[in-house]
């Protein structure tokens, strides 16, 4: 079965942008962003949810020539990787994507069920819909020294408790790596 991976971006108090939705305090350092890079590399599947999947595709097909080496090395990556895109407004996409429109969590436990590699999901909503139904099995948090006092949460309200192990912890020069695996 296919691992399904949540990792974001996170303000020490949790959220993923501020309350005008911007994430300029997320900026990697080089270190980081070939971690991501080496990561990405290894998935089979990313998984995005709208918004995620416009902010993403309004930059990376076009990363400009004058751009670092690792960017555009990222631009390249995240253009060729299979993506699967959830939205109910979309009406199309690119970049060797796939747009679904309907029940994500199905979706996700097929496309879990049809591998044995690691998949990714983009975007806190589309993850806040899986959440509750045990699909994430791993959650990499980029805790950044950044108090946001509000904006989009990387966690939805819960039900009842989620019992996670903590796998992993990385410093990188502007963030601290939290990896931890459901249980």
């Amino acid at each position: 079965m296919r691992k399904l991976i949540y990792d974001f971006g996170v303000s020490l108090d949790g959220y993923i942008n501020d309350r005008d939705g911007n994430i300029d305090w997320t900026e990697p350092d080089d270190e980081l962003h070939q971690f991501h890079n080496d990561r990405f590399r290894s998935l089979e599947i990313s998984l995005h949810g709208r918004r995620m999947y416009e902010l993403m595709a309004e930059y990376w097909p076009y990363v400009p020539d004058d751009a670092s080496p690792i960017e555009r090395e990222f631009g390249e990556l995240w253009t060729r990787t299979p993506k699967v895109v959830f939205s109910r407004t979309l009406t199309e996409v690119h970049w060797n994507s796939t747009l679904v429109s309907e029940n994500a969590v199905e979706e996700v436990r097929r496309l879990k069920s049809e591998g044995d590699g690691v998949m990714e999901v983009g975007g806190a909503n589309l993850a806040a819909s899986l959440i509750p139904h045990g699909l994430i099995d791993e959650y990499q948090l980029f805790v950044s020294p950044m108090v946001l006092g509000g904006g989009t949460p990387m966690f939805p309200a819960l039900d009842k408790r989620l019992p996670l192990r903590l796998a992993e912890t990385r410093h990188f020069e502007t963030v601290v790596m939290l990896r931890y695996l459901a249980e």
